[in-house]
């Protein structure tokens, strides 16, 4: 049973405090741990980074302006290519970036944080699995 059991986080407003970064990194590896075995295992030695928002070099480099518009990211080679090599490129990341997943969990009103959390997640990953919108949300599907 996992600690992010403990909290009300299914509401916006309905919370006892404010989700923390740990809280946002253990909701990432309980959704990663849903997921369907096969993806897990094609996703690699892939490493969970929460952080409160994008820095601005990231920001910039994406064309973006603020913080809030970006809620997750993949960085490192494609998780194909990462298979094909001899294990000299370093494990992929995927940062969740805790100030934007919960400004539009807030705004959105209709999902719980899991469920966000779980959903920028799977998008971080499956664009750089080559899967489309629609095989993304048949995963999230099974979560």
């Amino acid at each position: 049973m996992g600690l992010m059991q403990n909290f009300a986080f299914s509401f916006p407003g309905s919370f006892p405090r404010e989700p923390s970064l740990d809280d946002l990194s253990l909701m990432a590896e309980e959704a990663f741990a849903r997921l369907p075995e096969p993806f897990r295992i094609a996703c690699g030695r892939v490493v969970f980074r929460v952080a409160e928002g994008a820095d601005p070099a990231t920001l910039h480099g994406l064309g973006l302006r603020h913080p809030l518009q970006l809620a997750g990211l993949y960085r490192g080679a494609s998780v194909r290519a990462d298979l094909a090599n001899s294990g000299f490129l370093p494990p992929p990341e995927v940062w969740l970036y805790r100030a934007a997943i919960v400004n539009e969990w807030r705004t959105r009103g209709d999902v719980s944080l899991q469920d966000m959390v779980s959903h920028v997640l799977v998008h971080e990953i499956g664009h750089h699995m080559g899967l489309s919108d629609a095989d993304m949300e048949r995963l999230e599907a099974e979560d």
